[in-house]
């Protein structure tokens, strides 16, 4: 589903998915496992930022890559969720993700298949489509993986492609972040492990991970750093300072999912005026909500305002 209204938040995912998850009583080897609970679910870093920021009331647009029959199944269940989304044609098929839960343990096994390889002309329409649909767009964000084979250096193209007064959010791994960051954008959510490959060397504690993100608020590369935690919350650096806020204690069911519905919190809080500060309190709960939904579900608005009552407000840590 498309229109030509604008939106303030543009998502970018290169290497979407279909998510499909299904529970099984045991996971043992050399059987046939009768499979329950089969569910497909869009995947994809910045489509679910945009899945969940439409959770909790907002608006966005969805801008991915789109191939083969996968990719005709993704578009359905994004019109399935009225979601405002323009596929980028391309050869490939979209992937496929498996999620499986064992019943008797109640863990938790990710599959990942291969995504698409983008062609040069291919790599050429994307940046035109986020030129295109970039305009006007207050947020951009680049979530998720890269495709197979894309040149590092066509990722630092893309994110030079955002319109220059957005706010260009990324959430992505390794030398694709590290590339954003030569670019320079306006905020960056690592886990700590992404963090130690931007800064080069291992963390420990609130007061080394503080540091190594105020490094990279220094250099100029970003003006945020919003480092997920998971159970543990997030730790936020700025110009003006660190600070560690703790999420609310919730029973998980699945931690999928987790990370993009903080950056949807973040974003939605940030379009109505909320500071950095609140934002980010509002984006800790938000993640604190997915991580109670079944398979690769999202927040609920609900769940996300009910949260926020616990989530304690940011400690400075100077």
């Amino acid at each position: 589903m498309s229109d030509d209204t604008p939106m303030s938040v543009l998502t970018i995912t290169l290497n979407p998915s279909i998510d499909k998850t299904f529970s099984v009583e045991r996971v043992v080897p050399e059987r046939k496992l009768p499979t329950s609970q089969v569910r497909n679910f869009p995947g994809g870093g910045g489509i679910n930022v945009a899945r969940a920021i439409c959770r909790l009331g907002g608006d966005a647009r969805a801008l991915w890559t789109c191939g083969g029959s996968t990719g005709e199944l993704l578009a359905e269940l994004l019109d399935g969720e009225n979601l405002t989304h323009d596929p980028v044609h391309v050869r490939d098929s979209v992937r496929e993700n498996l999620i499986i839960r064992d019943v008797s343990n109640d863990q938790q096994y990710r599959f990942g298949l291969p995504g698409p390889e983008l062609t040069e002309d291919e790599r050429d329409r994307w940046c035109a489509a986020v030129k295109q649909h970039g305009a006007g767009a207050e947020f951009v964000v680049f979530s998720g993986s890269l495709p197979r084979e894309v040149p590092v250096d066509w990722y630092g193209e893309l994110v030079r492609a955002a319109p220059a007064n957005a706010r260009v959010i990324v959430d992505t791994k390794k030398a694709a972040l590290m590339k954003a960051l030569e670019v320079g954008v306006y905020l960056i959510k690592p886990n700590i492990h992404e963090l130690e490959e931007v800064v080069g060397h291992e963390l420990e504690g609130d007061h080394e991970i503080a540091r190594a993100a105020r490094e990279v608020i220094d250099r100029g590369a970003a003006q945020v750093v919003l480092v997920s935690m998971g159970r543990g919350g997030a730790l936020m650096a700025t110009a003006d300072g660190t600070r560690r806020l703790s999420a609310p204690s919730v029973k998980p069911r699945s931690k999928v999912g987790a990370g993009d519905s903080m950056v949807g919190g973040v974003i939605t809080a940030l379009s109505r005026g909320a500071s950095i500060a609140e934002a980010v309190r509002y984006g800790v709960a938000a993640g604190a909500a997915a991580v109670m939904s079944e398979g690769t579900d999202l927040c609920t608005r609900a769940d996300t305002e009910r949260l926020l009552a616990r989530t304690d407000d940011p400690e400075d840590l100077g």
